[in-house]
């Protein structure tokens, strides 16, 4: 399989104030299209060539590390696009509310440890949420790594990369998480993949 770049799920300017138009047009034109172009002339002669997008990040974790950081941040750009939407934020869906809750105590308590998972990354990373052993997980990775890599399924990230936010709010980087989980999080999406998860 070769890398593409798909649209972005809603116009540029969709998520503002909390996310800017010239945010998403270099986030997702200039560097998101350029894991793709970089992962594609990496595939090619990795005997990797025709493997799903999550054998290729599993496969390629600590054997080839260019391919695996293109092909990492491939696979979580994918998934960020669609876990953020305008109007977002709000409601969680039951089961996964429960779910949430049976795992943290509180609703409160897991934004709290994402956004902790986030501002305490130490230089570029992502913030996660993941499904590990049936329980949900709040966990931290450098660079373009993520959960896969660690057994466990990513239902949610937050790219903690300079890139992300410091068009919009400099170095203020517990601001762009707080307003990530609050104002942009599509918790539906995450539902979504949650329930693949569990099955």
């Amino acid at each position: 399989m070769s890398f593409t770049l798909p649209p972005l799920p809603y116009a540029y300017d969709a998520l503002q104030p909390f996310m800017s138009k010239e945010t998403l047009e270099f986030h997702h034109d200039k560097h998101h299209q350029a894991y793709v172009t970089n992962g594609n002339n990496l595939l090619k002669d990795s005997g990797l060539e025709g493997k799903s997008l999550e054998d290729i990040v599993k496969e390629s974790y600590g054997k080839n590390p260019g391919l695996f950081n293109n092909a990492g941040q491939h696979y979580n750009h994918l998934h960020f696009w669609q876990w953020m939407k305008p109007n977002g934020g709000g409601a969680i869906p039951g089961r996964l509310e429960k779910a949430i809750i049976d795992s943290f105590g509180s609703i409160d308590k897991a934004k709290e440890e994402f956004i902790q998972a986030g501002v305490t990354q130490f230089g570029s990373g992502w913030s996660w949420l993941a499904v590990k052993d049936g329980k949900i997980i709040v966990a931290k990775t450098p660079n373009g790594e993520n959960p896969l890599v660690h057994g466990a399924t990513p239902i949610l990230g937050c790219d903690v990369w300079e890139h992300s936010y410091y068009i919009d709010y400099r170095n203020r980087r517990p601001d762009y998480i707080k307003a990530f989980v609050d104002s942009l999080v599509n918790w539906e999406y995450v539902d979504e993949l949650y329930s693949k998860a569990v099955g």
